[in-house]
């Protein structure tokens, strides 16, 4: 089982002290986001977690402390830097500060576990093609020596977004080929190995390879696995990803960002964060009398007999 611990709040940024107790306890607990009552039990022993994969976008408050779950476990890092100040993402540690701590992380694990993810990209009066074209070559000029790869999507525009980001510009095909022609020709001169993630369209014409952020490719290529060969069914359409366990919760991530799927209302996202306890096996609140604990289905997909030959 892969467990992917960013899925549904920046669990790195603000609740790192949570997520280590949890693999020192050796188990963690899930409230079932569509049945409220059901509480899955997750198992933390590398006999049953093939590899934990984080997404965060400050990893700085858990590096000191990273290698109690890192010498455990395989560990794949994505970290999250994009072209947006405050006023789109309120929380968010700045440019130069994320590249810092991306540096320093890269120091401690390797730059082939890292992907630096620039996404989503969205289009606002503010925020235009050549204002992407300009930050993400800065970016990439210093971040390439120190990432595997750089992965990008177009943003989502789902209806929430119009009260949200009432500023929020459509991005037309159009939009989306001067996007990818500029991105990776940029990334070409760097050396930066470029990507999509859950992104239907084919830009391969502009050096850019085909969406998966978390596939057996990258995965075996990194850490040295062998995985079973079986089909994935991605996430959504466009997506090539592994089947993953999430952690956590929805409307728990106080970093605000207005694009965001997994908060619904930031402001109770902030309450929910406020009654947050670090000592308990749920990231919020705790097991109630009603509630049905049972025990997660933990299907390895490392193929062990491949591993050992």
């Amino acid at each position: 089982m892969i467990l992917n611990t960013g899925g549904r709040t920046d669990t790195v940024q603000y609740y790192s002290e949570w997520l280590l107790n949890r693999f020192r306890e050796g188990y963690m607990l899930s409230r079932n986001p569509l049945f409220p009552n059901t509480i899955n039990r997750i198992e933390l022993s590398p006999e049953l977690i093939d590899m934990v994969v984080f997404c965060s976008k400050d990893y700085s408050p858990i590096l000191s402390r990273l290698h109690e779950i890192s010498d455990r476990f395989n560990c794949y890092y994505h970290y999250t830097i994009t072209a947006y100040d405050t006023d789109i993402e309120p929380r968010v540690p700045d440019i130069a500060q994320s590249i810092g701590t991306l540096k320093r992380l890269a120091a401690q694990v390797g730059k082939e576990k890292i992907a630096w993810r620039y996404d989503p990209v969205l289009l606002t009066p503010k925020y235009t093609i050549g204002r992407h074209f300009e930050t993400f070559d800065r970016m990439a000029r210093e971040l390439t020596p120190y990432v595997s790869r750089c992965i990008f999507s177009f943003v989502e525009m789902y209806k929430k977004l119009e009260t949200n980001m009432p500023e929020l510009q459509p991005i037309s095909e159009d939009d989306k080929l001067r996007l990818a022609e500029g991105l990776g020709a940029i990334a070409k001169r760097y050396g930066l190995y470029l990507q999509t993630c859950a992104t239907i369209g084919d830009y391969e014409r502009f050096g850019i390879h085909k969406s998966g952020c978390m596939t057996t490719e990258i995965f075996s290529e990194a850490l040295g696995l062998r995985f079973k060969k079986t089909a994935h069914k991605g996430n959504r359409a466009g997506c090539a990803c592994m089947e993953s366990r999430g952690v956590g919760d929805y409307n728990s991530c106080p970093n605000g960002c207005r694009y965001c799927y997994a908060n619904k209302d930031p402001q109770k996202a902030l309450e929910n964060y406020r009654r947050h306890n670090p000592d308990s096996p749920l990231l919020l609140g705790e097991v109630l009398p009603t509630d049905v604990v049972k025990p997660s289905r933990q299907v390895s997909l490392l193929d062990r007999e491949m591993e050992l030959f």
